[in-house]
């Protein structure tokens, strides 16, 4: 009985990829439609998609680069925004315990009516995308931040201590690198969410971006097209989380080398 050849390194990298995942997610998409008969009322063929994508191109790319710049400004708002609030708290605990519930309770405002409400304070502008995207971005990034700052070893806080590190020593050399991986989880999470708070800002009126596209399918009744957008915003959302996973692994050199 023959025995079958051991993958070669090469190979089982190749394996591991995401793009092979996408290929071969795509690749049973398309066959899946076409073997089963499927409507594509409820889920056209792949290839239809991108047929569909192809027709509308200048559209896509124009709405793509806007729905992206709405989502990084509004990130590296929250981001900053997030990183400086969980530094804040976790270093003045009477104003964690006074401010930081107030942060719990806007996240319970459900993002549609919050963005009705930037519409109306700040008119039909970039400017609302963007502060819609950093509403949904900045409480995971704040909440991570102090939770990074609060899990540093007691142990090493004493050592360094007893060397006579004090203040920013302290928190330079010590904190916010016991912090960064817990950090990076927050911007993780905010990244896909400032996407999500993009999209909804420019269900209010906007002229231009993925949302827009979104909403005119939906009122046309343009199942394929619907299918683009989601397929774009996915797209999109997995290249901006590639990136800060690119990031992390160059930021948190000590954890690839462990």
């Amino acid at each position: 009985m023959s025995r079958l050849m051991p993958a070669t390194p090469v190979a089982r990298a190749l394996l591991r990829s995401p793009l092979f995942a996408a290929l071969a997610l795509a690749l049973a998409w398309e066959l899946a439609v076409r073997g089963l008969a499927i409507s594509p009322r409820y889920l056209p063929a792949l290839s239809a998609v991108l047929r569909d994508a192809w027709s509308v191109w200048p559209q896509l790319f124009a709405s793509f680069n806007r729905t992206l710049l709405e989502t990084l400004l509004g990130f590296a708002a929250g981001a900053a925004f997030g990183c400086l609030a969980g530094i804040t708290f976790s270093y003045a605990r009477l104003m964690e315990r006074a401010v930081f519930p107030l942060f719990v309770v806007s996240q319970t405002v459900p993002v549609v009516a919050f963005g009705a409400l930037i519409v109306i304070w700040f008119g039909n502008s970039l400017l609302a995308k963007v502060v819609t995207a950093f509403f949904l971005t900045f409480f995971p990034v704040t909440v991570n931040t102090l939770h990074g700052l609060a899990s540093c070893d007691p142990q090493r806080i004493a050592l360094m201590r007893s060397f006579g590190a004090r203040g920013p020593v302290m928190f330079f050399k010590l904190a916010l690198p016991s912090a960064l991986p817990q950090i990076l989880v927050g911007l993780r999470l905010g990244i896909g969410l400032s996407l999500v708070g993009s999209i909804v800002g420019e269900w209010f009126g906007e002229t231009l971006g993925l949302g827009v596209m979104l909403i005119e399918a939906m009122n046309s009744d343009q199942i394929v097209r619907i299918w683009v957008v989601i397929v774009a915003c996915g797209l999109m959302g997995a290249l901006l989380y590639s990136v800060l996973t690119l990031i992390e692994r160059k930021i948190i050199w000590w954890r690839a080398e462990s």
